[in-house]
């Protein structure tokens, strides 16, 4: 089933779902590692991550990328996202509140479609972004 699209009519620059915000664990990073099947020990092993000059474990940059496209989709709905470019920009460490932003940025028509451009990013409670990206999804 297709999700409702939103209403380029009603959408304004500056709309935007509710942020969504994450506390990323230890749990998360071996969970995602067994998901994903990223075992690099620089995600799971404290010693190694250590030895590396590391203060310890951090996040997949993927896990990060995907809390954010969630936080999209559930705005605009999976099948009508039109793009999603993103930026690593920071690592994630064990114990940071992660928030994704969502944010229209404009509206525009193209190739006879309407399309809203969305500003995207996860920050941690500093306010340090982590991931920057943009969006395009089709608007009704």
């Amino acid at each position: 089933m297709t999700q409702p699209l939103l209403s380029f009519d009603d959408v304004r620059e500056g709309d935007g779902p509710e942020p969504f915000s994450h506390e990323l664990t230890r749990t998360d990073l071996v969970r995602y590692s067994g998901a994903s099947g990223d075992f690099n020990p620089m995600h799971t092993d404290d010693p190694a991550a250590r030895a590396a000059g590391l203060p310890s474990v951090f996040g997949h940059g993927m896990f990060t990328a995907g809390m954010l496209a969630s936080t999209i989709t559930d705005y605009v709905g999976v099948g009508n996202l039109r793009s999603y470019r993103i930026r690593f920009t920071k690592q994630t460490w064990p114990g940071e509140v992660l928030t994704a932003t969502v944010t229209v940025a404009g509206k525009r028509e193209e190739g006879g479609e309407k399309l809203i451009d969305l500003a995207c990013e996860v920050t941690n409670g500093d306010g340090e972004v982590k991931v920057a990206a943009t969006a395009v999804a089709a608007a009704g």
